[in-house]
């Protein structure tokens, strides 16, 4: 794991990477396009979602009065990582290999590419895919478990650091390195990556900056990752 003083160097890169105009763009069309669509669903499919939910609820008295307002908050905490998902795959998909390619000419430029391209599209895919599957159907399993007090402040951090990590990890290392060298990343700097993974988390709660959470992440994890490959490749004597 990288030492507390590059990892902050390396967010403030990120921050300021995000900032630049040619980014920019990348950055703020995903999460415009996913707070459109499923604002869009949301406006037909919220009321009888929340009535199904109160439907739902055991017979108790105390929930009679309680209970429609528990069903809107539970409405949000459905759609609102579902908004954050489809950014982030949005990101994942489109928005990255273009932010990456920048980034990669200017601060990376000694580190040859040593994936498939072609690999790596599908690849990133598919690794989205299975994420988000799994990021859906964990959240859908343990949004009970929000009833217990405080847990509404650990457990959708805990959820999005995972998504953003396992996401994110693949597709800023894809095109440079080789798959052995991906696999001894993500082991060596396991730890980096998981923090990594929960400050994009943390951002994603903040008002206004949720706007650019999922695309700072994916800056992030560029950063992370490929300074990661370039210390592996001069550990091994591998010109980068």
């Amino acid at each position: 794991m990288m030492d507390a003083g590059i990892f902050f160097k390396t967010l403030l890169r990120a921050a300021r990477d995000l900032l630049r105009p040619q980014i920019l763009f990348h950055a703020l069309w995903p999460p415009v396009a996913a707070f459109l669509l499923w604002s869009l669903v949301a406006w037909f499919a919220w009321q009888p979602l929340a009535d199904w939910i109160v439907v739902q609820l055991p017979n108790w008295s105390w929930l009679a009065w309680i209970g429609p307002k528990l069903a809107h908050v539970a409405v949000f905490f459905i759609f609102a990582p579902l908004a954050y998902l489809t950014a982030l795959l949005l990101v994942s998909s489109f928005a990255l290999p273009r932010m990456m390619a920048i980034i990669a000419a200017r601060d990376y430029p000694d580190l040859s590419r040593r994936g498939s391209a072609t690999a790596a599209l599908w690849g990133s895919l598919a690794n989205s895919v299975a994420a988000g599957a799994i990021f859906v159907g964990g959240w859908l399993v343990t949004l009970p478990l929000l009833l217990i007090p405080g847990a509404a402040l650990v457990l959708p951090l805990f959820w999005t650091a995972w998504l953003n990590q396992r996401a994110f990890r693949f597709d800023a290392l894809a095109e440079h390195a080789l798959p052995a060298e991906r696999l001894a990343i993500v082991e060596r700097e396991r730890g980096s990556l998981y923090l990594g993974g929960l400050v994009g988390a943390l951002a994603a709660h903040v008002p206004v900056l949720n706007l650019l959470a999922p695309a700072y992440a994916a800056v992030l994890f560029v950063h992370l990752c490929l300074g990661a490959l370039r210390e592996l490749r001069k550990e091994r004597g591998i010109a980068a």
